[in-house]
């Protein structure tokens, strides 16, 4: 099957393009697919949190994403500060900020109050992704 990939001036792939047949096809093949029973599905229990109702902007985890930074320093990147304004906000040094940042860092409740104060972000949005406590 003939097919075209248009990509984004990063060379991302945006669009397929394909043959209308093989549309048509696949078309037909979702729309039998939607009216099959529910029977074929399988119900998958969740577990639910505190966090459920917290959300972040669509910015900070496009930064986290794009950048492969912890959500700390999303909020960082997204304020447009660097590690030495943190630092300086906060009243330690720059290498205490970049440990702060680390996936693995779980800091203390008054450091993320901190944080969220110099972000204007809530608390909780600080603390989203952190590790559990074990």
């Amino acid at each position: 099957m003939a097919i075209q990939l248009i990509k984004d001036e990063n060379g991302k792939p945006q669009y397929v393009v394909i043959p209308y047949d093989e549309y048509y096809r696949l078309r037909l093949q979702l729309a039998e697919s939607a009216s099959d029973d529910d029977d074929e599905w399988e119900d998958i229990p969740c577990e639910h949190d505190d966090d459920d109702n917290t959300s972040l902007p669509g910015i900070v985890c496009a930064i986290m994403d794009k950048e492969g930074v912890s959500l700390q320093a999303a909020w960082r990147i997204h304020c447009g500060l660097s590690q030495k304004d943190v630092a300086e906000k906060l009243g330690i040094s720059q290498s205490a900020v970049s440990q702060l940042e680390s996936p693995e860092s779980r800091p203390q409740k008054r450091t993320r109050e901190k944080l969220a104060a110099i972000y204007g972000c809530k608390q909780e949005q600080i603390s989203l992704y952190l590790p559990k406590e074990g």
